[in-house]
């Protein structure tokens, strides 16, 4: 597609600018390109120690753990190397060691390691060797691996969402990265080689298979090995996959999941997995661009403008549910039970950067931004080690990072995307250059006619002052096109979902020391003129504290705000208010707030204090002092509250409540033995969370608060159970049955459901005094003759073909 041409109009009057007062800039009729990384080279106090930290601690400890947990061995297996059983839980697990050398391949190309040289290429031949003579590579497959057959079945490609071409994705990506790092062809040939037998399997002509990808990565890991290798067959393959999304041929069932729903030209609402979604988007933009497909691009603006306009968490995440890791119906911005998972934060960076380099707009990049300083970064511990699978814009302490995880995707993709932020730095298109994030370091970059070195100093983010040496090989005339982030404008993306509550001062920019009125348009001030070396651009972005509300139709963050500075969104902390809640506090909205640097805390931050009030538990209200930090730093320091979205008034803020009988209880879920004749004490007890919280819900379809749910049950007797801290004696419980809609499996109340109680180590039904209640939108509550015992159980019969849960249980003396 064709990059369309602006026209900014000015007024300003300066040597080698314009000189009319309605100047025009139009936009070069040619492509924009990626500043290569490998050319831009970070040296901040922000980006370098996480650079860093993610080179020397996360990768070695990402490997590490492919090590413990038979990654490698599994290839090991395929290739004969080793006997024994195929290790893992995911038929995906393969992608695992490709994302931390694609991560690994980028950190090479910034800081050369001939240790880590060395390693990635005794794992590389390890990969080169488990894969068959024809090019497949899948290693679950090759050691049939019986145990994983639901998601492979007994041969290749015989299921849709069998992943293994999203094993082919991130292998090509991570091939890609090693090459263009490295020069070396060890891993790019093993990529070449599956990738033309897709290009053989795969396909529109008769006796190839005619489906969509699964779990989308191929698209767009298809057009990065076209653009390396020049082979015109990867991009036709990456078309055809995105042309097959949403056909139903050769019988495959549809499905929103992955967004299989309906053909991509017909798609208008994110639905489905936010992973796949973004991975699919940034394919279908990829293959828009290469064959210059307006349709697909219209598509996917409409696309973005759900997602901006309804969909978007103020971090830049996406994905309200953990059903299905994806998104809800719109406006459903949840903050306590969203799942905001780490790599759709990363695959949002990918879309909208693509989506940049297609337009030149500057309201990709400030979602892009948004999603890079909160969304991506609260993934992973300052220490490097640790991981947030989903990242909640509130929590109660129950959440906290984790070395690894069964389905480790998140930490391998955080390993590859931080080695790689210095590709999202700048960017050419003919002559002129754009400058989309303000980052200190040194960078080269050719355009057109030109060799022109950048070299950026700041404190951003927490300084909005920019300076920026030019230094162009020759003296010469180009535009330098300097994004203004939306976090200066009246609303933070481009959209009405969220808005200030005050305005923004005027940036201020300089040439030389004298004031320049740039062009203005598509978010940039652009300026054009005859560039020498040592000219030097001092762009001032101010910073003050801002507020930030949500549209009304977003009901959990309705009569409360957010709080921004900068690019970076802040949130309270438990450990640093003086009782170590939140919820009971409301910062008005007129209330001062202050920062100020603390190079002692998390690494160094910029703080925000202030004075909130607080709600006692008679509803009395006192002021106390708070302090907020940036979101993307919470729980550095040990499990505890959280709030992003902050009460402006007494209405919303909700004091601490008395502990019950239930809030001490211990919650499990217990799962009967699978043998029918085992003994009752052989069923296994399961932590379970979220039904004696003390939130109380509005209606049987209010998730916005921890909740619990029988998951992948349906039509089954399931269980939960409480474990008193000591012995009650008991008469009532009330019952707030879950009920509510979703494309991957919906919630209703039981058909039926009886209550028992601990008796030594057995269970028995309590002896009920009213009917066993299965309401919507309010508490049920039976009572029963008293019982003194350690704890109580509900049994509940599903309904046929359908799940459910409880979002509250109470239990009464």
């Amino acid at each position: 597609m064709k990059n369309k041409v602006l026209v900014l109009i000015g007024s300003v009057a300066v040597a080698g600018f314009w000189s009319c007062s309605a100047p025009v800039y139009q936009q070069p009729d040619a492509p924009i390109q990626e500043v290569p990384f490998t050319e831009v080279h970070i040296d901040d106090q922000f980006w370098s120690q996480r650079i860093e930290t993610n080179r020397t601690v996360s990768i070695p400890s990402a490997f590490k753990e492919c090590e413990k947990n038979g990654r490698f061995d599994n290839f090991a297996l395929a290739a004969g190397m080793i006997k024994g059983e195929h290790q893992g839980d995911f038929s995906f697990d393969d992608t695992d060691p490709y994302k931390v050398i694609e991560g690994a391949s980028y950190s090479l190309a910034v800081k050369y390691d001939p240790k880590l040289d060395h390693y990635l290429d005794s794992v590389i031949t390890i990969i080169a060797a488990a894969q068959e003579p024809d090019g497949y590579l899948t290693t679950c497959v090759t050691n049939k691996c019986t145990r994983l057959s639901g998601w492979w079945g007994s041969s290749r490609w015989e299921k849709i969402n069998s992943h293994e071409l999203y094993n082919s994705g991130h292998l090509y990506e991570a091939a890609v990265a090693h090459y263009r790092a490295t020069g070396k062809r060890t891993l790019l040939d093993v990529a070449i080689k599956n990738a033309d037998l897709v290009c053989q399997v795969f396909g529109p002509n008769e006796g190839q298979k005619h489906v969509p990808s699964g779990h989308p990565i191929i698209e767009m890991a298809l057009a990065k090995l076209y653009k390396v290798t020049g082979d015109e067959k990867y991009l036709n393959m990456a078309k055809y996959f995105v042309e097959e999304t949403g056909r139903g041929t050769d019988g495959h069932k549809l499905n929103a999941y992955s967004q299989d729903h309906k053909p991509i030209l017909q798609q208008d609402e994110v639905v489905g997995h936010a992973v796949r979604a973004g991975y699919l988007y940034s394919g279908v933009a990829d293959v828009a661009a290469l064959t210059h497909d307006t349709a697909y691009f219209h598509a996917l603006t409409c696309l973005w403008d759900n997602l901006v306009g309804k969909k978007l968490y103020i971090t830049g995440g996406m994905g309200s549910r953990p059903q299905g890791e994806g998104f809800g119906p719109n406006y459903e911005l949840n903050n306590h039970t969203n799942y905001c998972e780490t790599c759709a934060s990363i695959a949002n960076v990918y879309w909208n950067y693509r989506m940049f380099l297609a337009t030149g707009e500057a309201k990709y990049m400030d979602v892009l931004e948004r999603a890079l300083y909160n969304g991506v970064i609260s993934g992973v511990s300052l220490s490097g080690d640790k991981f947030f699978y989903d990242n909640p814009l509130e929590s109660m302490g129950e959440h906290e990072r984790q070395r690894w995880f069964g389905c480790a995707c998140c930490p391998g993709n955080v390993t590859r995307f931080m080695a790689s932020v210095s590709n999202y730095v700048y960017a050419t298109q003919g002559n002129d250059i754009y400058v989309n994030l303000y980052i200190q370091g040194k960078s080269e970059m050719k355009t057109a006619d030109n060799q022109v070195q950048l070299i950026q100093t700041t404190g951003y983010p927490w300084d909005g002052k920019v300076s920026i040496a030019v230094k162009p090989e020759k003296e010469s005339e180009f535009a330098i096109r300097l994004r203004i982030p939306g976090w200066l404008q009246s609303t933070p993306v481009a959209s009405d979902l969220y808005t200030y509550t005050t305005p923004a001062e005027k940036y201020t920019l300089k040439v030389n020391g004298s004031t320049v009125k740039p062009a203005e348009g598509d978010g940039y001030a652009t300026i054009v003129r005859t560039w020498k070396p040592d000219d030097v651009i001092e762009l001032e972005l101010p910073m003050e504290v801002r507020r930030i509300k949500a549209n009304d139709q977003v009901e959990d963050d309705r009569g409360m705000l957010a709080m921004e500075r900068g690019p970076i969104v802040y949130c309270l902390e438990g450990i640093d208010q003086p009782d170590s809640v939140v919820f009971n506090k409301f910062i008005p909205a007129d209330a001062k707030i202050d920062a100020a640097f603390d190079a002692n805390l998390l690494k160094g931050v910029m703080v925000l204090t202030g004075t909130a009030k607080e709600v006692e538990k008679d509803g009395s209200i006192k002021d106390v002092p708070f302090k907020a930090i940036p979101y993307s730093t919470w729980n550095n320091r040990g499990a505890g509250q959280m709030e992003v979205w902050v009460a402006d008034s007494k209405d919303r803020a909700v004091p601490t409540p008395e502990p019950t009988i239930a809030s001490k209880a211990k919650t499990f879920n217990i799962q009967a033995p699978i043998q029918k004749d085992a003994p009752e004490s052989a069923s296994v007890e399961t932590p379970a969370w979220g039904v004696n919280d003390q939130w109380e819900p509005k209606r049987s379809s209010d998730i916005s608060k921890p909740y619990f749910y029988w998951w992948l049950k349906t039509g089954s007797l399931e269980t939960l159970a409480y474990e008193f801290d000591q012995p009650y004696t008991v008469s009532n419980v009330q019952v707030y049955w879950l009920d509510f809609d979703h494309y991957d499996g919906n919630y209703r109340v039981p058909a039926s459901w009886k209550l028992y109680y601990k008796d030594g180590n057995s269970w028995k039904e309590v002896e009920a005094l009213n009917e066993y209640g299965v309401k919507k939108d309010c508490y049920n509550s039976l009572d029963f003759k008293p019982v003194k015992t350690t704890g109580l159980k509900i049994a509940a019969q599903l309904q046929k073909g359908e799940s459910g849960g409880i979002i509250e249980w109470k239990v009464n003396e």
